[in-house]
This record gives structure tokens, sequence and C-alpha cells, in this order.
């Protein structure tokens, strides 16, 4: 692999106490975006919080901007546009609003068949999601998560020690409450499509922190009777896998960016918390994981600790 920065020295644990401030301050107000989120107080996307969905066929191909052009010179506010370009079809997405359900997507097929009448306009499905399918469902995406977290907690628990998965389980938590905390606090829609986005990132933490423990593993063991405290031995194995680290983390942010850049507005909120995401995730993996680890053992016998319990 490619070596961007070679035999680095960096003391990553003797800053760990500024990085866990940081880390918890960001981690309250991703708590207080998850109320808000469960209370049903934050931007919340049709998918969670009701509305109409139409999708309209068209005979020919029509550019999606003119599509939001016109639903915005109708009157239309607070709606998704996705393109299905294969079939020449549009799903429009509006928001619960004061009026009925139902008058969105007559106000929709009003608004498209006059304005691309050569086009052909005919509405292909209408679906309504009342509050109660949307509640449900915000509440399905939240078990989604916690679902997800503690499968990684147990994983990690079975693959190295029972403080690896927690220290695991707190840094893709992290990551996944950062990313919420930043779109809550940004007024980004919160919807399907983040969700999606919150547990791929929270994948990605997750490969990257098993990279990091791998190798504290490996030198836990080499330097279990050596005068090395563990403090030490963390920060020689995040330097010794720092080069690819920042590889990795740079070949996938470049993948988000050109999505962020290229990919048109259906996916500019997804790319943009993946690209959140991967920063968060890369900054996690050395200074909040490793950190948890030492807080939850025993200094002086670590490395005996985790040559006898660890499993290859």
């Amino acid at each position: 692999m490619i070596e961007l920065i070679r035999n680095t020295n960096i003391d990553f644990m003797g800053k760990r106490k500024f990085a866990l401030a940081f880390s918890v301050v960001v981690s309250l107000i991703g708590i207080f975006a998850l109320v808000q989120i469960g209370l049903g107080n934050a931007n919340l996307g049709v998918d969670f919080a009701g509305g109409t969905a139409v999708q309209v066929k068209f005979a020919q191909s029509v550019p999606l901007q003119q599509v939001r052009t016109a639903l915005e010179q109708g009157g239309l506010r607070d709606f998704d546009l996705q393109d299905l370009p294969t079939e020449n079809k549009v799903l429009v997405r509006v928001k619960k609003q004061d009026e009925q359900l139902g008058g969105a997507s007559e106000k929709i097929t009003q608004i498209l068949t006059q304005r691309f009448a050569d086009k052909q306009p005919v509405i292909d499905s209408t679906t309504e999601i009342g509050p109660k399918v949307g509640s449900r469902l915000r509440q399905d995406a939240l078990k989604a998560i916690l679902v997800s977290v503690a499968g990684i907690l147990l994983y990690i628990a079975w693959r190295f020690q029972f403080r690896f998965g927690i220290g695991a389980t707190v840094a893709t938590f992290h990551d996944v409450l950062a990313v919420l905390a930043i779109f809550f606090l940004l007024g980004k829609e919160i919807n399907l499509i983040l969700l999606s986005a919150l547990l791929t990132i929270a994948g990605y933490s997750l490969t990257d922190t098993v990279v990091i423990f791998d190798r504290i593993r490996e030198n836990l063991k080499r330097f279990a009777n050596s005068r090395e405290d563990t403090n030490s031995i963390i920060n020689r194995s995040i330097n010794e896998v720092l080069s690819r680290t920042i590889v990795t983390a740079l070949t996938t942010l470049l993948a988000a960016l050109a999505l962020f850049l290229f990919g048109g507005e259906v996916l500019h909120d997804f790319a943009l918390a993946m690209i959140l995401g991967i920063v968060i995730g890369t900054y996690s993996s050395v200074f909040v994981a490793s950190p948890v680890v030492v807080l939850l053992g025993n200094k002086k016998n670590a490395g005996q600790t985790a040559a006898a319990g660890s499993r290859s």
C-alpha cells in the first residue's frame, strides 16, 4: 500500500482528554437530536413525518430541475424529488402539512399536467403516509441503529475482549451521534436516506477501528514483558497504521466528494453525511476507541490480559 507518511511518533494518547471532552459535547448534542427526532420535533422527511408520494411517468425524459421549477412555481413547498431515468419516471414526495392528505397529490397532478402536457404525464402511483405510519418508521429506524450497534459490541467482544467491544461500540455510536448532531444543527432533513448513510458510516467506522485494534492486540502481546506502558504501546500501534488509515480515508473521501459534487440533489445529503462520517470515523478510531479501552483496562497488566484473552 502507498505510504503517505512514515515513521511518525505522534502522542495520540496524550491528547485523549481534549479529544474526549470534544466528543462528549458532540455526543450530547447528538443525543439531544435523537430525542427531538423521537418526539417528532426535528426536520423529518416524508418517511418519518408522513405525507404524500406521487410517482409520475412521462412519455419522454424530463430533466429533474424542470420538474422542480414547475412545482415551485405552482406553489408547492417542502417536497423531495427522485429521478427514475430508465423509466422516464419522477417520484415526488411532499411532507404532510396542514391540508388533508390527498390534497398534495391533486395539486402535483394539476401542475405537471399543465406544465408538461406535451410529455403526457401519467400518475403511476400515489402513496399516502399517515402520521402513525411515519411514527412507526421512525421508531423502527431507531431500533435498527440500536440493534446494529449491539451487534458490533457482540462481534468485537468475541473477536477481541469485552473492553475492546465497548471501545468500538462507543466510537461507532459517537460517529452516528456526531453526524446526526451536525445534520440537526444545519436543519437538514432526517429521512431514510440519512439512515442508510448512518448505517454505512457505522460499518466504515468499525472497519477502521478493527484495523487499529488488531495492531494494538499484536503489540500488546509482543511487548507484554517489556517495561513499555499501555499508552506507549497504543501510540506505537496507531502510528504504525496511521499511513494506512489516512490512505483509506482519503480514497473513500474522494468517492464521497464525487457523489457530493456530481451526484445531483437526490444524493447531496447522503454524500454530505458520508463525508462527515468518514472524517469523524477516522478521528474516533484514533481518539475515542483506544482511550475508552485504556479507561476500562488495567494499565499494569493490560499486555498480559490481552495476550491471554485475545482470539487469533
